[in-house]
Protein backbone atom coordinates (compact mmCIF):
# COMPACT_ATOMS: atom_id res chain seq x y z
CA UNK A 1 0.00 0.00 0.00
CA UNK A 2 2.65 2.65 0.86
CA UNK A 3 4.45 1.55 -2.37
CA UNK A 4 1.18 1.95 -4.21
CA UNK A 5 0.68 5.76 -2.57
CA UNK A 6 4.36 6.71 -3.14
CA UNK A 7 3.91 5.30 -7.33
CA UNK A 8 0.69 7.47 -7.14
CA UNK A 9 2.35 10.80 -5.90
CA UNK A 10 5.31 10.19 -8.07
CA UNK A 11 3.59 9.20 -11.10
CA UNK A 12 2.95 12.13 -13.92
CA UNK A 13 0.94 12.13 -16.57
CA UNK A 14 -2.57 15.10 -17.66
CA UNK A 15 -4.77 13.15 -15.50
CA UNK A 16 -3.07 13.30 -12.23
CA UNK A 17 -2.09 15.94 -9.61
CA UNK A 18 1.31 16.55 -8.94
CA UNK A 19 3.03 18.44 -6.21
CA UNK A 20 5.16 21.00 -7.65
CA UNK A 21 8.11 22.98 -6.17
CA UNK A 22 7.60 25.91 -3.68
CA UNK A 23 6.95 28.92 -5.72
CA UNK A 24 5.88 31.68 -4.13
CA UNK A 25 2.45 30.36 -4.21
CA UNK A 26 0.05 28.29 -1.40
CA UNK A 27 -2.11 25.52 -2.58
CA UNK A 28 -5.01 23.66 -1.53
CA UNK A 29 -7.00 20.19 -2.80
CA UNK A 30 -10.67 21.16 -3.73
CA UNK A 31 -13.08 18.48 -5.18
CA UNK A 32 -14.00 19.62 -8.57
CA UNK A 33 -18.15 19.77 -9.20
CA UNK A 34 -17.91 17.03 -11.37
CA UNK A 35 -18.30 14.33 -8.33
CA UNK A 36 -16.06 11.80 -10.39
CA UNK A 37 -14.04 12.18 -6.95
CA UNK A 38 -10.83 14.01 -9.21
CA UNK A 39 -9.23 17.06 -7.37
CA UNK A 40 -8.53 20.91 -8.59
CA UNK A 41 -5.66 22.58 -7.65
CA UNK A 42 -6.54 26.09 -5.96
CA UNK A 43 -3.77 28.54 -5.67
CA UNK A 44 -3.88 31.88 -3.66
CA UNK A 45 -1.09 34.16 -3.71
CA UNK A 46 1.07 34.64 -0.53
CA UNK A 47 1.35 38.04 -1.03
CA UNK A 48 0.96 40.20 1.56
CA UNK A 49 -2.07 42.90 1.58
CA UNK A 50 -0.95 46.06 3.53
CA UNK A 51 -3.12 48.62 4.09
CA UNK A 52 -1.35 52.58 5.56
CA UNK A 53 -2.87 55.36 7.38
CA UNK A 54 -1.44 57.82 9.06
CA UNK A 55 -0.44 56.77 12.51
CA UNK A 56 -0.70 60.87 13.90
CA UNK A 57 -4.56 62.17 13.79
CA UNK A 58 -6.02 64.47 11.46
CA UNK A 59 -7.01 67.67 12.45
CA UNK A 60 -9.69 69.85 11.43
CA UNK A 61 -13.10 71.79 12.62
CA UNK A 62 -16.99 71.98 12.21
CA UNK A 63 -17.76 72.73 8.96
CA UNK A 64 -14.27 72.07 6.63
CA UNK A 65 -13.74 69.79 4.09
CA UNK A 66 -11.17 66.32 5.54
CA UNK A 67 -8.97 63.99 3.60
CA UNK A 68 -8.46 60.63 5.65
CA UNK A 69 -5.73 59.24 3.89
CA UNK A 70 -5.66 55.51 2.74
CA UNK A 71 -2.93 53.83 0.89
CA UNK A 72 -2.44 49.71 0.26
CA UNK A 73 -0.13 47.59 -1.42
CA UNK A 74 1.22 43.97 -2.06
CA UNK A 75 4.26 42.36 0.15
CA UNK A 76 6.07 41.31 -2.76
CA UNK A 77 4.97 43.31 -5.11
CA UNK A 78 2.28 42.13 -7.29
CA UNK A 79 -1.34 43.26 -9.42
CA UNK A 80 -4.52 41.84 -8.12
CA UNK A 81 -6.44 39.87 -10.41
CA UNK A 82 -10.00 41.19 -8.51
CA UNK A 83 -11.97 43.79 -7.97
CA UNK A 84 -10.61 45.64 -4.78
CA UNK A 85 -13.98 46.44 -2.19
CA UNK A 86 -13.02 49.54 -0.49
CA UNK A 87 -15.17 50.26 2.94
CA UNK A 88 -15.02 52.85 5.32
CA UNK A 89 -16.66 52.83 8.49
CA UNK A 90 -16.77 55.05 12.03
CA UNK A 91 -15.92 53.10 15.16
CA UNK A 92 -18.34 54.07 18.01
CA UNK A 93 -17.40 55.40 20.85
CA UNK A 94 -18.69 52.70 23.51
CA UNK A 95 -17.93 49.92 21.10
CA UNK A 96 -21.31 49.01 19.69
CA UNK A 97 -21.55 48.43 16.44
CA UNK A 98 -19.60 50.17 13.69
CA UNK A 99 -20.98 52.91 11.67
CA UNK A 100 -21.16 52.23 7.77
CA UNK A 101 -19.73 55.52 6.21
CA UNK A 102 -18.98 54.52 2.64
CA UNK A 103 -18.26 51.36 0.43
CA UNK A 104 -16.77 51.12 -3.20
CA UNK A 105 -16.36 48.36 -5.74
CA UNK A 106 -14.58 49.69 -9.28
CA UNK A 107 -15.98 52.98 -9.92
CA UNK A 108 -19.51 52.36 -7.86
CA UNK A 109 -19.55 54.04 -4.71
CA UNK A 110 -22.43 54.51 -1.68
CA UNK A 111 -22.36 56.80 1.71
CA UNK A 112 -24.95 55.85 4.12
CA UNK A 113 -26.59 57.87 6.68
CA UNK A 114 -25.49 61.00 7.70
CA UNK A 115 -22.50 60.87 4.90
CA UNK A 116 -25.01 60.26 2.45
CA UNK A 117 -23.46 63.15 -0.24
CA UNK A 118 -20.77 64.09 2.28
CA UNK A 119 -18.47 61.35 1.75
CA UNK A 120 -16.91 60.30 -1.43
CA UNK A 121 -13.49 58.21 -2.09
CA UNK A 122 -10.25 59.92 -3.67
CA UNK A 123 -8.19 57.71 -5.69
CA UNK A 124 -5.69 60.56 -7.05
CA UNK A 125 -2.83 58.28 -6.93
CA UNK A 126 -2.30 54.14 -7.52
CA UNK A 127 -3.90 52.46 -4.71
CA UNK A 128 -5.37 55.23 -2.84
CA UNK A 129 -8.74 54.48 -1.20
CA UNK A 130 -8.42 57.96 1.11
CA UNK A 131 -12.21 59.17 2.43
CA UNK A 132 -12.81 62.29 1.52
CA UNK A 133 -15.91 64.18 4.05
CA UNK A 134 -17.15 67.62 3.26
CA UNK A 135 -18.97 70.23 5.66
CA UNK A 136 -17.71 68.42 8.88
CA UNK A 137 -20.13 68.06 12.03
CA UNK A 138 -19.34 67.64 15.48
CA UNK A 139 -20.22 64.30 15.71
CA UNK A 140 -18.03 63.51 12.66
CA UNK A 141 -14.79 63.11 15.20
CA UNK A 142 -13.29 59.73 15.95
CA UNK A 143 -12.05 56.94 14.66
CA UNK A 144 -12.79 55.52 11.30
CA UNK A 145 -11.40 52.13 9.53
CA UNK A 146 -10.26 51.97 6.34
CA UNK A 147 -10.46 48.61 5.05
CA UNK A 148 -9.39 47.14 1.89
CA UNK A 149 -10.62 43.56 0.54
CA UNK A 150 -9.03 41.84 -2.63
CA UNK A 151 -10.71 38.17 -2.63
CA UNK A 152 -9.84 36.24 0.37
CA UNK A 153 -7.45 39.33 1.15
CA UNK A 154 -9.28 41.75 3.84
CA UNK A 155 -7.25 44.06 5.45
CA UNK A 156 -7.97 47.19 7.38
CA UNK A 157 -6.30 50.12 9.25
CA UNK A 158 -7.71 52.90 11.45
CA UNK A 159 -7.53 56.66 11.40
CA UNK A 160 -8.37 59.41 13.81
CA UNK A 161 -9.84 62.65 13.08
CA UNK A 162 -9.72 65.01 15.53
CA UNK A 163 -11.76 68.03 15.70
CA UNK A 164 -10.81 71.40 16.88
CA UNK A 165 -13.03 72.53 19.68
CA UNK A 166 -13.66 73.50 23.47
CA UNK A 167 -14.84 71.20 25.90
CA UNK A 168 -17.29 72.83 28.70
CA UNK A 169 -18.82 71.35 31.79
CA UNK A 170 -23.08 71.26 31.80
CA UNK A 171 -25.74 71.57 33.85
CA UNK A 172 -29.58 72.20 33.02
CA UNK A 173 -31.52 74.86 35.27
CA UNK A 174 -33.03 71.99 37.46
CA UNK A 175 -29.70 71.82 39.39
CA UNK A 176 -26.72 69.61 39.59
CA UNK A 177 -26.90 66.02 38.70
CA UNK A 178 -30.22 66.16 37.25
CA UNK A 179 -29.70 64.22 33.26
CA UNK A 180 -29.61 60.72 32.09
CA UNK A 181 -27.37 59.67 28.58
CA UNK A 182 -30.20 60.87 26.71
CA UNK A 183 -31.04 63.57 28.52
CA UNK A 184 -27.29 64.53 28.33
CA UNK A 185 -27.31 64.18 24.98
CA UNK A 186 -30.21 66.47 24.05
CA UNK A 187 -29.06 69.01 26.57
CA UNK A 188 -25.59 69.21 25.07
CA UNK A 189 -27.19 69.35 21.39
CA UNK A 190 -29.38 72.53 22.31
CA UNK A 191 -26.43 73.98 23.08
CA UNK A 192 -24.88 73.44 19.59
CA UNK A 193 -22.57 70.56 20.62
CA UNK A 194 -22.62 67.39 21.34
CA UNK A 195 -21.42 64.99 24.55
CA UNK A 196 -17.52 65.04 24.58
CA UNK A 197 -15.89 61.49 23.88
CA UNK A 198 -13.11 60.79 26.82
CA UNK A 199 -9.85 62.09 24.36
CA UNK A 200 -11.71 65.33 24.11
CA UNK A 201 -11.93 65.72 27.46
CA UNK A 202 -8.49 64.71 28.44
CA UNK A 203 -7.08 67.25 26.03
CA UNK A 204 -9.17 69.72 28.12
CA UNK A 205 -7.71 68.43 31.27
CA UNK A 206 -4.59 69.26 29.70
CA UNK A 207 -5.47 72.54 28.77
CA UNK A 208 -6.12 73.62 32.18
CA UNK A 209 -10.09 72.47 33.08
CA UNK A 210 -10.68 71.80 36.39
CA UNK A 211 -14.09 70.94 37.54
CA UNK A 212 -15.16 69.22 40.59
CA UNK A 213 -18.78 67.75 39.24
CA UNK A 214 -18.70 63.95 37.55
CA UNK A 215 -20.22 64.64 34.00
CA UNK A 216 -21.52 61.93 31.20
CA UNK A 217 -19.08 61.32 27.87
CA UNK A 218 -20.00 60.02 24.75
CA UNK A 219 -19.41 56.23 25.57
CA UNK A 220 -21.63 56.12 28.11
CA UNK A 221 -18.49 56.68 31.49
CA UNK A 222 -18.64 59.31 33.73
CA UNK A 223 -15.73 61.28 34.95
CA UNK A 224 -14.43 64.76 36.13
CA UNK A 225 -11.38 66.38 35.71
CA UNK A 226 -9.16 67.53 38.45
CA UNK A 227 -6.14 70.08 37.97
CA UNK A 228 -5.69 70.98 41.41
CA UNK A 229 -6.78 67.81 43.73
CA UNK A 230 -8.73 68.92 46.96
CA UNK A 231 -10.25 67.06 49.57
CA UNK A 232 -14.01 67.33 48.02
CA UNK A 233 -12.71 66.17 44.93
CA UNK A 234 -11.62 62.91 44.96
CA UNK A 235 -8.92 63.71 47.92
CA UNK A 236 -5.96 65.39 48.52
CA UNK A 237 -4.05 62.34 48.00
CA UNK A 238 -4.55 61.72 44.39
CA UNK A 239 -2.56 63.32 41.78
CA UNK A 240 -4.12 65.70 38.98
CA UNK A 241 -6.14 63.91 36.41
CA UNK A 242 -9.38 62.52 34.99
CA UNK A 243 -11.27 60.90 38.09
CA UNK A 244 -13.66 58.23 37.10
CA UNK A 245 -17.14 56.94 38.27
CA UNK A 246 -16.63 54.42 35.07
CA UNK A 247 -19.55 53.18 33.10
CA UNK A 248 -23.27 54.18 34.31
CA UNK A 249 -26.86 52.78 33.47
CA UNK A 250 -27.78 55.09 30.89
CA UNK A 251 -31.52 55.70 31.90
CA UNK A 252 -31.03 55.16 35.99
CA UNK A 253 -27.90 57.19 37.12
CA UNK A 254 -28.07 61.29 36.80
CA UNK A 255 -25.29 63.06 36.33
CA UNK A 256 -24.16 66.91 34.81
CA UNK A 257 -22.28 66.02 31.01
CA UNK A 258 -19.40 67.50 29.33
CA UNK A 259 -20.36 68.80 25.85
CA UNK A 260 -17.95 69.45 23.25
CA UNK A 261 -18.15 72.47 20.08
CA UNK A 262 -16.09 73.53 17.36
CA UNK A 263 -15.16 76.58 15.35
CA UNK A 264 -17.91 78.46 14.62
CA UNK A 265 -19.68 79.65 11.24
CA UNK A 266 -21.02 82.91 12.35
CA UNK A 267 -20.42 85.56 14.51
CA UNK A 268 -21.50 86.65 17.97
CA UNK A 269 -21.79 90.18 19.58
CA UNK A 270 -23.44 91.53 22.38
CA UNK A 271 -26.56 94.31 22.87
CA UNK A 272 -27.40 95.96 25.65
CA UNK A 273 -30.03 98.56 26.85
CA UNK A 274 -29.59 100.92 29.53
CA UNK A 275 -31.89 99.56 31.88
CA UNK A 276 -30.90 95.76 30.44
CA UNK A 277 -33.63 93.28 29.23
CA UNK A 278 -35.42 90.44 30.04
CA UNK A 279 -34.43 86.92 28.59
CA UNK A 280 -37.76 87.69 26.07
CA UNK A 281 -36.81 91.16 25.38
CA UNK A 282 -33.25 90.14 24.58
CA UNK A 283 -34.89 87.58 22.16
CA UNK A 284 -36.71 89.85 20.33
CA UNK A 285 -33.16 92.87 20.01
CA UNK A 286 -32.00 89.38 18.60
CA UNK A 287 -34.73 89.30 16.35
CA UNK A 288 -34.74 92.31 15.27
CA UNK A 289 -30.94 92.49 14.29
CA UNK A 290 -31.22 89.29 12.08
CA UNK A 291 -30.03 86.80 14.56
CA UNK A 292 -30.87 84.81 17.24
CA UNK A 293 -30.05 84.28 20.92
CA UNK A 294 -26.45 82.50 21.04
CA UNK A 295 -26.12 79.07 22.93
CA UNK A 296 -23.63 78.12 25.09
CA UNK A 297 -21.75 75.85 22.82
CA UNK A 298 -21.47 78.72 20.62
CA UNK A 299 -20.55 81.60 23.56
CA UNK A 300 -17.81 78.87 24.57
CA UNK A 301 -16.19 78.81 20.31
CA UNK A 302 -16.09 82.53 20.40
CA UNK A 303 -14.34 82.90 23.47
CA UNK A 304 -11.78 79.66 22.86
CA UNK A 305 -11.75 80.49 18.53
CA UNK A 306 -12.32 83.60 18.19
CA UNK A 307 -10.93 85.76 21.60
CA UNK A 308 -14.05 87.34 22.12
CA UNK A 309 -13.14 88.86 25.85
CA UNK A 310 -16.50 91.20 27.38
CA UNK A 311 -16.97 91.46 31.06
CA UNK A 312 -20.81 92.24 30.51
CA UNK A 313 -23.06 89.54 31.71
CA UNK A 314 -25.69 88.75 28.75
CA UNK A 315 -28.65 86.01 28.48
CA UNK A 316 -28.26 82.74 26.59
CA UNK A 317 -30.90 80.95 24.67
CA UNK A 318 -30.96 78.00 27.80
CA UNK A 319 -32.20 81.10 29.97
CA UNK A 320 -28.51 80.67 31.48
CA UNK A 321 -26.39 84.24 32.20
CA UNK A 322 -22.68 84.38 31.23
CA UNK A 323 -20.18 86.10 29.93
CA UNK A 324 -16.60 85.47 28.49
CA UNK A 325 -13.01 86.43 28.98
CA UNK A 326 -10.19 86.09 27.49
CA UNK A 327 -7.79 88.53 29.67
CA UNK A 328 -8.60 88.26 33.38
CA UNK A 329 -8.71 91.44 35.03
CA UNK A 330 -10.00 92.79 38.23
CA UNK A 331 -13.98 93.01 38.28
CA UNK A 332 -14.15 90.36 36.01
CA UNK A 333 -14.53 86.87 37.93
CA UNK A 334 -11.33 84.72 38.91
CA UNK A 335 -7.85 84.63 37.91
CA UNK A 336 -8.01 82.39 34.96
CA UNK A 337 -9.65 82.64 31.44
CA UNK A 338 -12.93 81.23 30.62
CA UNK A 339 -16.73 81.88 30.29
CA UNK A 340 -17.89 82.53 33.94
CA UNK A 341 -21.86 81.69 34.83
CA UNK A 342 -24.54 83.56 36.86
CA UNK A 343 -26.32 80.83 36.57
CA UNK A 344 -30.11 80.57 35.91
CA UNK A 345 -31.62 83.89 36.98
CA UNK A 346 -35.59 83.90 37.62
CA UNK A 347 -35.65 87.49 37.28
CA UNK A 348 -32.89 90.49 36.63
CA UNK A 349 -32.32 92.80 33.29
CA UNK A 350 -29.27 92.11 31.44
CA UNK A 351 -27.66 92.09 28.28
CA UNK A 352 -27.75 89.68 25.14
CA UNK A 353 -25.46 87.67 23.21
CA UNK A 354 -26.51 86.89 19.57
CA UNK A 355 -25.53 84.82 17.16
CA UNK A 356 -25.83 85.65 13.50
CA UNK A 357 -25.05 82.82 10.73
CA UNK A 358 -22.63 84.14 8.27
Amino acid sequence: LLLLLGATLLRPGSGSYQHPFYNGFYYNHVMNDKGDGHENAVYFSVAKLMVETPKDPVYSSSGANITLPCHYHYEPEQESKSKIRIKWSKLRDDYTKEQDVLVAIGKTQVAFGDFKGRASLRRNGRREASLVVSDLRLQDGGKYRCEVIDGLEDESNVVELRLQGVVFPYQPRRGQYQLNFAEAERACREQGAVVASFSQLLQAWREGLDWCSAGWLADGTVHYPIRQPRAHCGGLHLAPGIRSYGERHRHLHRFDVFCFSSALRGEIFYLERPAGMTLAEGRQACSDAGAEVARVGQLYSAWKFLGLDRCDAGWLADGSVRYPIAKPRANCGSGEPGVRSFGFPTAGHFGVYCYKER
